[in-house]
């Protein structure tokens, strides 16, 4: 029997572990290539995790209700054939090797159809996976062919070595060593101290202590690793977004019946972000110990509250490729699935600059506390009529105008005023001039 242990995957950043919801197969089933083998919930996301491989289902090793920590055996499927049970190896025959020295791994299924499709192991190299630990799918190279076929554009990239677990999508360009340190090690973050007393009971007269909820615990221990990791520091400017706010009251209805998503000022300011980020690629970045990452996709993620009240941040991926109509749809879209629990683990990982939106709550500004691994993290501030001094060719006039206040955290490891600030500017300029 050739084993093939099923583990439990990273559903997103900061993700430790993960609760077996349901089993969707038996012991002694036979499992395709995709099907659905469990579903599980964490703090950030509920999902339906495919199987990599055929085969058979011999081990079920955790049962429905169990959390299980990221990278533990849940499963072991005989890969060798129904009836191959005389012979225990832990290879995987049946999942090629195509470049044995990077270790990457492909199903038969996929091999043949990159055959069919006369697809070279070199170009499958390039295809990134969205499967299991970074496969890729049969729906991955499905998509790549049909791509390539109507001579569109492929999304292809070098394959990166595959990690014991999975890791963000967005690698680096490149990478900045301190001649001091050049292999120092990311700091280890001080442990939380935490005390879990019985829900519901009551420590003191007329105080009832409950215990928080496990989505609530990770957002707590999240935010405090953050505080600990990296030194914040806030810049607050006002905007004027009366062209703004012009531009959408005009053409809002037209956009709802073209689109079917109605339009907010959440795609403008994610565009505004997006060529800054293009401008000043010293804020899409990550830190690890000494060396500075520098991320080649810009990928936007935009926090939403859910009904329980707690907050997720899903992200718009490639946000500088898309037009408005791309991220306005691509924000509602996964905005509606955040709240519906349907995000899966792509939806939520691999961010590299985060938008938090006061506004909603209308809350002037605020200062956000950074979303690590990144650096910087913009607050989008209630938008209010505001008498305001007006320069015109005849002299200073006072106006009723649209202001609207723009907080910028970042982590001053990497990122000095000057940077922070003409960061912050250049969004400022951005929705100020915007084009009605």
């Amino acid at each position: 029997m050739s084993r093939f242990e099923i583990k439990m995957p990273k559903l997103g950043e900061s993700i430790t572990e993960g609760t077996i919801i349901s089993w969707s197969v038996q012991v002694g089933d036979i499992i395709k290539e995709d099907d659905v083998l469990f579903e599980v919930n964490t703090a950030k996301v509920s999902a339906e995790i495919p199987s990599p491989v055929e085969g058979k289902v011999v081990e079920i090793l955790f049962k429905e209700g169990d959390t299980v920590a990221v990278g533990t055996v849940v499963a072991i499927v005989d890969i060798g054939g129904e009836n191959s049970e005389d012979e225990v190896s832990e290879e995987t025959p049946q999942v090629k090797a195509v470049k044995p020295e990077e270790e990457r791994w492909y199903s038969p299924v996929v091999l043949q159809l990159a055959r069919e499709a006369g697809i070279q192991p070199k170009e499958l190299d390039t295809i990134l996976g969205t499967g299991y630990q970074g496969r890729v799918s049969k729906k991955d190279i499905k998509s790549y062919i049909v791509r390539k076929q109507s001579g569109g554009t492929t999304m292809a990239q070098p394959a990166a070595k595959p990690s014991p677990q999975p890791v963000a999508s967005v690698a680096p360009q490149s990478v900045t060593t301190a001649p001091a340190q050049s292999s120092a090690k990311p700091a280890v973050t001080p442990d939380v101290q935490r005390t879990t007393p019985a829900s519901g009971t009551f420590s003191a007269e007329g105080v009832e202590v409950k215990e928080m909820d496990r989505v609530r615990k990770v957002i707590a221990d999240h935010m405090v690793m953050s505080k600990h990791t990296s030194p914040h520091v806030t810049n607050v400017v006002e905007v004027d977004v009366t062209k703004l706010v012009k531009w959408r009251d005009k053409n809002k209805d037209a956009f709802f019946r073209r689109e079917g998503v109605k339009l907010t000022y959440m795609p403008a300011i994610t565009e505004a972000v997006a060529k800054a980020l293009a401008a000043y690629p010293q804020v899409n970045v990550s830190v690890e110990g000494y060396n500075i990452l520098f991320k080649k996709h810009i990928n936007v993620g935009i926090a939403v509250s859910l009904n329980d009240g707690n907050l997720i941040v899903p992200v718009v991926r490639d946000a500088d490729r898309l037009n408005l109509n791309g991220l306005a749809v691509a924000i509602d879209s996964l905005a509606l699935k955040a709240r519906d629990n349907k995000l899966m683990p792509d939806d939520i990982s691999g961010g590299t600059f985060t938008i938090t939106n006061f506004g909603t709550f209308k809350s002037l500004f605020g200062t956000p506390i950074i979303n690590q691994p990144q650096v910087a993290i913009l607050g989008v501030g209630y938008i209010e009529k505001k008498p305001a001094v007006i320069e015109t060719p005849e002299g200073d006039v006072i106006a009723i105008r649209h202001k609207m206040y723009l907080s910028l955290s970042y982590d001053h490891r990497v990122v000095d005023g000057s940077l922070g600030g003409n960061f912050l500017y250049f969004i400022k300029e951005y929705l100020e001039n915007w084009k009605e």
